[in-house]
Order: structure tokens, then C-alpha cells, then sequence
């Protein structure tokens, strides 16, 4: 299908987000044109004179024609979903839709009501009723009669027996599917527990009833509700080991890398063509850095992460004045975890290795993405697979005991076979972690402006090749400890980190589950402050120049948010 239009109410923007997503999940890298029926609602008062009426008639009749013409444009399946008080409308103009959906057809309506009207330019149309889709299929839905997830259930399941597909993940579509079990485990929690205290007293009855309620509520497959729970359990287990309010993490952004990836949307520039930038981008970031020292006085600094961007981007003396900043401004001795991205293979050396040990950082990142060259080169990745193994060999012999690798599937001309290749390549290097990403097709990438252009498709499915990677996980004895969702992945998936017992990311659990403040520094970081469940942000820009240029602003944006000035 190359075309897929979909008509909204308009009514509501976070549900039309959510609809929108889960037409792209279904549909993937279709052309998605929306149109909003906002003016389409508008309806003759019952005060109007005939002529008016007639006028609104000609208007209504006029709307469904530029309708009929659209559709032309395009294939004949034009779907139609909204809300009208307490109707719930789903409209498929493919008449074998209708009849595979299995819901009646409507009588035909006059033009009494102009949203009814909009659904008659077809020979067959399914309109149902909210409050009756409860009652007939999911009538545990009534513990919370919520028009809004009626609408998302009934959606969904429209659109499976529509395509005969089912989703993963169900008709979750947020970022964060992991936290609906959190919270519900921590419910189960006593009020109070002792800091470092590893099992939690959660009965596998507990557990199995989470699983269901993922299940039942929201469809998604037993195989990743299990997940699901599983990681929650990690987490929470981790965060309860935490200082909640007194704590905080700090993240230093460092927008630069070696080249700029096919796929990659991040804050960062090829360092090669910006070089006039480094220098006054890094004495911001240290001034930055120092502000917030000052600002988190009194409070407990539990992680640190130096990410980007490519922070190995940097020079080893521009690396070590940046974390040598970090080490006189902040008290480090209670940091139960230290971070650097070292990343690209091609920007790794001794000398840098040396620097980020002496500076503190306890745990490093080696991240080849793939291990298969011809995928590297294509990506825009100057590092050989031989280069990335002797990146890895090189930080254990300067003493790293805790390296991550992170891996992407879903890029372009990769196939299972090629997936298998890489995952084989990291096992004999035997990493601590390892971060598995679907690849998601992001719009500011150069890989979405290259498929928009040529009209590639490249949203193949990716089960199998992630279903290798848990396998692989589970040779090398590394957990899933954290995972999160985005937009537009290959699948419909998720990207999930795995570590030994031991060795789980604790920054990425803190900054997935929002459960604790983030004091960011560096051109196109965001800051969080978490106070009895309320976040706030504080975002520095993206452009380099305007994150120099306004320094000081952004310095007495983050006094006012965690001093409440």
C-alpha cells in the first residue's frame, strides 16, 4: 500500500498521536496523509433559517467531493476513525473490510449529521458503538470505562482483523511499556525498605497477574509482557538501592562525531567540518558544568554520563579538561556508576582509553552497531570490524571491567544471515552489556530524507533478528535490565539493553523510568527535575553556536528550575 489517508475529529491531540502511530505500526513506511474533520463538525444551528441550512448542506456536500477526489489519489482502503460523544466510529471504504471486520452495515443516514455524512461516500460502512464494543468483547474494560482506551482497543483490533497481523507490543505505542509493571510491583512493596536489599517480595502469583493485565487490557504478546515484568522487577529492584530525592544524575552531551551516520538524527556535527566550534563548545560545556555544580550543592551525585555525539570526538587533552572539570566540581566519591560513551572504534586510542580511566569512569561503550563491512560503509562508518575488536581489546588491557557494545537492526541491506554474522562477532569478544536497537527511521535523519526521496521502503520485519539477539543475550549470560520505544521502529519492536547480574546501566534505567533529576550540560542536552512525580525540563538548543552564544542564560534557566528562584 502506498497511500493510507486517515480522517480525524481533531477533537483531541494526543489521541490523534496515538492513532497515527498505530496506523504507521500496522501500515509501516506508508505515506500517511491525515485529514482533520474539525470543520466538517460544524453544524447548522437548529436557529438557522432554511436558506443557511441549505447553504451548510452545499458546504457539508462540497467537503465529501474534495473527500472522493483525494481518495483517487491514492489506493481505495481509506480508513476513518474518531469520536462523537459516545459513538465510536470506525469506517473502512473497502467493502470486503466491512465484511471481514464482521460488523453490520449502516442504513444510510441523512445529512442531519455532518460527520455521518462524511462516512455515506461509501457503499458500506461500519459504525459502532463504543459503550456496545465494551460490552461484547472486552467487557474488563469496565473497570475503567474510559471513552479514550475504548476507542484504542477498538482501533486496534479493527486493524488486526483487518490485516491480519497482530502487533508485539499490542496497542501500547508509548516509550516506556516497562512502567505500567513498575508501578504496579512497587505497589505491592512494603512503604519501607532497607537501601541495598536486592529481593524484592513479589510472589510469582503477583508476577502472572501483571503479565494478564498487560494481555487482557492491552493486547500485547505474552512473549514481551514477560519481558515486560521481568525488567521491571531489575529495575525497581536497582532504584530502590538509590537516593530518590536527595539524588541526582549529571549527563554532559558532547555534540560532535567523527562523521555523521546514515540513520542518526542526534545532536552532533562531522568534527572534521566544525572544528572552530570545539574549542569555545567545550569552554561553555566546563563553565556549564561548574554552574551546576554549585546548583546541586547538598545533594548525593549517584551517576555520571559523558555521551553525544561521540565524546571520543575530542582530543585526549579536550577529554581530559572536559572530565577534569567534572572531578573538581563535583564530590564523586558515592558515584555508584561512571559512563563514557567511547564509541565509534575509528576515535578510540590509548591515550583516550587512559584519560577516561584517570578520570573516573568505571564503565565505557565500544559500539560498532554492525559487524558486517559493507553495512559500515554504507552507514557512513569509518571503523573496520578489525578496528572495532581491537578498540575492544585495547580498553580491557588499560583495565575497563564493565564494556558495552551497542548493536542496530534494521539497516539497510542487512538480512537475518547478516544479523547472525554480527551477534557471533560480539560473542568471542564477550562484552559486560549489550544495547540492541530496532532501527528507528527518524526525520531529521539522512536515511528517511533518502527513502522519502526514492521511495525505499526498509521497514522489514525484525522478529527473527531480535528473537537472535535475546538468544545470544542468554549464551553470554547477560539480563534485559532496561527498554524503551520509539517511533516508526522496523517491527514495531523495542530497543533493550542486557547485562550480567551486576553490571546493569543504572543511568539508562534512571532516565527511562523518570524517577529521578538530571542536571544536563552541553548544546542540545535536557535537564530534568523530578519532585513528587511532577517533571520539569530545561532543554539547551541543538545549534552549537546558539548554545555558546546564550551560555549564561541557559545557566540561570537551571538555577531558577532546581532553586526555584
Amino acid at each position: 500500500m502506498k497511500h493510507l489517508t486517515v480522517y480525524d475529529n481533531g477533537k483531541e491531540r494526543g489521541m490523534q498521536s496515538y492513532l497515527h502511530a498505530l496506523f504507521k505500526a500496522f501500515f509501516g513506511s506508508v505515506s500517511l496523509r491525515v485529514i482533520s474533520l474539525a470543520e466538517v463538525e460544524e453544524k447548522a444551528p437548529d436557529t438557522a433559517t432554511d436558506g443557511e441550512k441549505e447553504e451548510a448542506g452545499r458546504s457539508s456536500r462540497g467537503r465529501q467531493r474534495k473527500v472522493r477526489e483525494q481518495q483517487e489519489d491514492g489506493d481505495r482502503k481509506i480508513f476513518w476513525i474518531g469520536q462523537d460523544h459516545e459513538k465510536l466510529l470506525f469506517c473502512a471504504l473497502d467493502p470486503a473490510a466491512i465484511k471481514q471486520l464482521g460488523y453490520e452495515e449502516s442504513e444510510k443516514k441523512s445529512e442531519e449529521s455532518s460527520e455521518e455524512a462524511i462516512l455515506q461516500q461509501a457503499d458500506s460502512t461500519a459504525i459502532a458503538s463504543a459503550a456496545n464494543f465494551v460490552n461484547r468483547a472486552k467487557p474488563d474494560l469496565m473497570v475503567n470505562p474510559s471513552m479514550q482506551e475504548a476507542i484504542k482497543n477498538f482501533a486496534y483490533e479493527s486493524l488486526c482483523s483487518y490485516t491480519g497481523h497482530q502487533l508485539p507490543w499490542g496497542s501500547l505505542m508509548g516509550v516506556r511499556p516497562t512502567k505500567l509493571a513498575r508501578t504496579r510491583l512497587e505497589a505491592l512493596l512494603p512503604a519501607e525498605k532497607e537501601r541495598g536489599e536486592d529481593a524484592l517480595p513479589i510472589t510469582e502469583e503477583d508476577r502472572q497477574s501483571i503479565i494478564e493485565f498487560y494481555k487482557t487490557r492491552y493486547f500485547v504478546s505474552r512473549e514481551k509482557a514477560k519481558v515486560a515484568v521481568d525488567i521491571a522487577g531489575r529495575e525497581l529492584s536497582l532504584i530502590r538501592k538509590l537516593h530518590p530525592e536527595k539524588g541526582y544524575s549529571l549527563y554532559v552531551g558532547v555534540p560532535f562525531c567523527p562523521t555523521r551516520c546514515l540513520y542518526c538524527s542526534f545532536v552532533s556535527d562531522a568534527v572534521g567540518s566544525c572544528r572552530d566550534l570545539v574549542e569555545p563548545c567545550l569552554e561553555a560545556t566546563i563553565r556549564e558544568i561548574r554552574a551546576s555544580a554549585r546548583i546541586m550543592e547538598g545533594k548525593v551525585l549517584d551517576t555520571v554520563y559523558i555521551g553525544g555525539g561521540t565524546p571520543t570526538a575530542l582530543s585526549a587533552d579536550q577529554l581530559q579538561r572536559l572530565m577534569g572539570a567534572i572531578t573538581e566540581s563535583f564530590d564523586l566519591s558515592g558515584v555508584l556508576e561512571y559512563t563514557v560513551e567511547a564509541g565509534r572504534a575509528d576515535s578510540i586510542t590509548k591515550e583516550k582509553l587512559e584519560v577516561i580511566r584517570q578520570g573516573g569512569a568505571n564503565r565505557i561503550s565500544v559500539n560498532p552497531q554492525t559487524m558486517n563491512e559493507e553495512t559500515l560503509r554504507l552507514i557512513g562508518r569509518a571503523a573496520t570490524t578489525e578496528q572495532v575488536k581491537e578498540a575492544f581489546a585495547l580498553a580491557r588491557e588499560e583495565g575497563f571491567s564493565h564494556i558495552n557494545m551497542d548493536l542496530i537492526l534494521g539497516l539497510p541491506g542487512e538480512d537475518t544471515e547478516m544479523v547472525q554474522r554480527t551477534l557471533k562477532e560480539v560473542q568471542k569478544l564477550g562484552p559486560d552489556s549489550m544495547t540492541v536497537h530496532s532501527l528507528a527511521i527518524k526525520r531529521g535523519s539522512d536515511l528517511h530524507r533518502i527513502m522519502t526521496e526514492k521511495g525505499v521502503d526498509l521497514n522489514w520485519d525484525t522478529r527473527q533478528a531480535l528473537a537472535l539477539a535475546y538468544e545470544a543475550a542468554e549464551s553470554m549470560k547477560l539480563l534485559p535490565y532496561y527498554l524503551y520505544r520509539q517511533k516508526n521502529m522496523t517491527g514495531n519492536l523495542e530497543n533493550v539493553g542486557f547485562a550480567r547480574d551486576g553490571k546493569f546501566g543504572i543511568y539508562n534505567i534512571l532516565i527511562m523510568e523518570e524517577v529521578q533529576s538530571v542536571i544536563a550540560c552541553g548544546a542540545g542536552t535536557i535537564s530534568k527535575k523530578v519532585s513528587e512525580g511532577k517533571i520539569e525540563r530545561s532543554d539547551n538548543p541543538r545549534d552549537v553556536r546558539l548554545y555558546i552564544d546564550t551560555i549564561e542564560e541557559l545557566i540561570r534557566k537551571k538555577e531558577q528550575m532546581f532553586l526555584q528562584l
